[in-house]
This record gives C-alpha cells, sequence and structure tokens, in this order.
C-alpha cells in the first residue's frame, strides 16, 4: 500500500520535507538567541537610565573606554563649555525634522575635557544655512546627563565623509575629534538631561532611547518557526494519509469491477 512513497515524486517530497525542518529549527533557534540577546540589553540599558546618577569619574577613568554595560548610565560632571571648539553634528533628525545635535567640549578641573551633546537643533532653511545654536553658558556648569559610547561607522550606520563645513562632523568619535583640540578627551560623551545654571533658549534635548519590547517580536518569529515545522511534518503526514486513501479506495473499486464483469 506505501509502495508509493518510494517513487521519484514523493522522494522529492520527503528531500523538501527532510530539509525544510532543520531549516526552521535554525531560524527559531536564531530568533530565540535575538530575543535574548535584545531583552538582555533592553534590561541593562533600562536600570542604567533609571539608577541614580554618579559621577563620571568613579565610571570611566582617563585613557579607557566606555564599557558597553555603562553606556547610557547617567553621570554628573562639572567644568566650564569651550565654545571656540564646539561642533554641529550633522544628519540628526528629531520630531520627524531634519537638525544638527550641538556638541561643545566641557573642560573639567583636571584640564581634561568630555565632549557634551547639549542637545537638538533645527536645521537651517537651506542646505548652506546654519542653524540657530544658543550659547552656551559662561563660567561653572554642573551637567548630569547619560553616558554614550563613541560613534563609529559600524556602531552607527552613518558614513562618515571628508570635505565637510568647518565646524560640522557626521560622527561623534572621541578619537577624530579630539586631535582638533588642545586638551585630552576623556572617552564617549555625554548626553545632556539636566544643567545649573539652566539657559534658555537652550538645544532641544534629545530624548531618552527607546527600549522597545525588549526582543518581543523576536520571540513571537521564534515561536512561528517553530510553528512552521508542526505545519511542515502534519501537511507531509496529511498527503501521505490522503494518498494512501485514494489508492486503497482506487483498489476496492478496482476489485467490486471485476468482481461485477466476472
Amino acid at each position: 500500500m506505501y509502495r508509493f512513497l518510494l517513487t521519484p515524486r514523493w522522494l522529492a517530497l520527503h528531500v523538501v520535507v527532510l530539509l525544510v525542518i532543520p531549516a526552521f529549527v535554525f531560524l527559531g533557534q536564531w530568533q530565540f538567541g535575538r530575543f535574548e540577546e535584545r531583552s538582555s540589553n533592553s534590561d541593562l540599558v533600562t536600570r542604567n537610565i533609571e539608577a541614580p546618577p554618579a559621577p563620571l569619574e568613579t565610571v570611566i577613568a582617563p585613557g579607557k573606554p566606555v564599557s558597553v554595560d555603562d553606556r547610557y548610565k547617567r553621570v554628573t560632571l562639572s567644568g566650564t563649555y569651550d565654545a571656540s571648539h564646539a561642533l554641529l553634528v550633522r544628519r540628526r533628525p528629531q520630531s520627524s525634522q531634519l537638525g544638527f545635535y550641538v556638541l561643545t567640549p566641557l573642560v573639567t578641573g583636571d584640564g581634561r575635557a568630555v565632549l557634551v551633546n547639549r542637545g537638538w537643533v533645527k536645521a537651517g532653511a537651506t542646505a548652506d544655512t546654519l542653524p540657530e545654536v544658543p550659547a552656551p553658558p559662561a563660567g561653572q556648569v554642573e551637567v548630569t546627563g547619560r553616558l554614550r559610547i563613541s560613534e563609529t561607522e559600524e556602531s552607527s550606520g552613518i558614513k562618515d565623509r571628508a570635505g565637510l563645513p568647518a565646524g560640522q562632523v557626521l560622527l561623534i568619535n572621541t578619537q577624530a575629534i579630539g586631535k582638533g583640540l588642545p586638551y585630552s578627551l576623556l572617552d564617549g560623551f555625554v548626553e545632556l538631561t539636566e544643567q545649573r545654571p539652566k539657559t534658555s533658549p537652550a538645544p532641544e534635548p534629545v530624548p531618552a532611547p527607546d527600549v522597545g519590547a525588549g526582543g518581543g517580536l523576536n520571540l513571537a518569529y521564534g515561536v512561528q518557526w517553530w510553528l512552521f515545522i508542526g505545519i511542515a511534518i502534519g501537511g507531509w503526514l496529511l498527503l501521505i494519509r490522503r494518498e494512501a486513501n485514494d489508492r486503497k479506495a482506487a483498489a476496492a473499486s478496482s476489485d467490486e469491477t471485476e468482481k461485477v464483469n466476472a
């Protein structure tokens, strides 16, 4: 009855099913891995944002890179803004509008400096028009902000290029920016959330990161791929059963015909 399973047509179907099942297993495992990765990242970022701010010097030491585990951690620091070396970071949309980040070094008491993203300003009316940038406060300031890792093309997805107007950059890359400064920079940069004394007008604050559902979609996709395994196996067995029943009915009909003719 089941010899038809060895015919070329059915052998081809067996091969397809046997290839599809491990492929679906792999895709499901990959989505579950992405779920764990994104959930872990979401939990880390949420903890860092919600934790009380800590002095910057307790989080990062001079000459050391910002740890991945410390990104978005809230930090405090004090110093004076060096407006003469301020930069505009191009191609930074916010609230569905094109604009710039305002990047200003904050010189600390030890002679070093930290890049501070003071916020966002709307782009000018034309590509050649400079935006209106509120000046930083003079004198000593106290800053609270989110610690960020220095940007690269790989981490940001932004392609860097030369030939930009003076005072403008595409990436907040501490190493590259530090080459043009008369003092050393600590790694990374700080995304301003609070400042004393406050100034008005001031750049628009950069929103906190959206941690999303922590990979919930990846979990759903993983379950979906594994459900496809059951559908593939169930469909395979259903086709076999249907073929067997059709052949059994055809054989019974043939026997009945032979008996009538006899």
